[in-house]
């Protein structure tokens, strides 16, 4: 059997109008033309599925039936059309993006915000972990991509710098550090240090910066989310140097956060596998992030 989409929507409109001239009209054919196709139909079916006069058209029991049916089948596959366009259109899918946690608990919770307003049919899921998992899980394809501490090698990954960031020291409010509004590394030295662990992409640049500085420092407790760092910094067991992107602090913990000089900074990066290319929706929303200040002092 030969039957066309197009024999099918002709009909439809027929039935619909009940006039050849008018069903032309509304769907850019002329009037033999619409003849014709629904002739080729009945000719195919076997069936008669008009009554034809000069003044009216009417369907037989048989084009009764075959309206019913087909009307359903076309209402689906325009759904299922319209989806496949959306998609196409980055408005519908699920993406999946992972973050390191300093980065994850500021930037990324705006992102998702925006997204539910600018693409209500995207469903954007979040995944905080520490860098190494978000990297293997850019690997791996486990997310669509990830948003990191820049630096990586990584010849499976292309990555795109989004941001820069600077670090602060934290500590309670009485403590000797937080008299000025700045701190020097130096100073720094011989306090206890609460710290991201070596799994975090900030880790490296402190031990650098430190290093760089001289300053000698016992590392007492190594964590992987900032949230653990200010409970065991309120609980008086040290100080931290953290990112700014991993504040605010918890409110009436007592505790305050003063800029660390010299200004060290990294970069947070964009980071997806070199081989795969990104759905419509997950570009769409790659590109979101892309949107966000170049510097993480202006975010507001």
């Amino acid at each position: 059997m030969n039957v066309t989409l197009r024999q099918l929507r002709v009909f439809i409109e027929v039935a619909r109008l009940q006039s050849f001239s008018r069903a032309g009209d509304e769907i850019g054919l002329t009037q033999s033309a619409v003849s014709r196709c629904v002739r080729e139909l009945e000719i195919e079916l076997g069936l008669k599925l008009v009554d034809r006069t000069t003044r009216e058209v009417r369907l037989t029991d048989a084009g009764a039936n075959l309206l019913g049916g087909v009307s359903r089948l076309l209402s689906d596959l325009d759904q299922a059309l319209r989806e496949i366009r959306e998609i196409g259109e980055q408005r519908r899918g699920r993406v999946i993006v992972a973050a390191s946690p300093t980065i994850a608990c500021r930037l990324m919770p705006r992102v998702v915000a925006r997204c539910q307003q600018q693409f209500p049919y995207i469903q954007l899921g979040l995944r905080d972990d520490v860098q190494s998992d978000v990297v293997r899980k850019v690997k791996s394809g486990e997310v669509d991509f990830g948003v990191i501490v820049g630096g990586l090698v990584a010849d499976e990954l292309v990555g795109e710098p989004l941001m820069t960031d600077s670090f602060c020291v934290v500590c309670p409010a009485n403590h000797r550090l937080a008299a000025g509004s700045q701190v020097q590394w130096g100073a720094l030295a011989g306090e206890s240090l609460v710290l991201l662990g070596p799994e975090s992409g900030s880790r490296p640049i402190i031990d650098r910066v430190l290093r760089e500085h001289g300053v000698v420092s016992p590392v007492v407790q190594e964590l992987g989310h900032s949230a653990t760092v200010f409970g065991l910094v309120e609980a008086g067991v040290g100080i931290s140097v953290l990112p700014w992107l991993s504040l605010p602090l918890p409110a009436n913990s007592g505790l305050v956060a003063r800029a660390l000089l010299p200004r060290a900074q990294r970069t947070v990066e964009l980071v997806r596998r070199r081989d795969r290319s990104l759905s419509p929706a997950a570009q769409a929303v790659w590109e979101l992030v892309r949107t966000l200040p170049a510097r993480a002092e202006d975010l507001t």
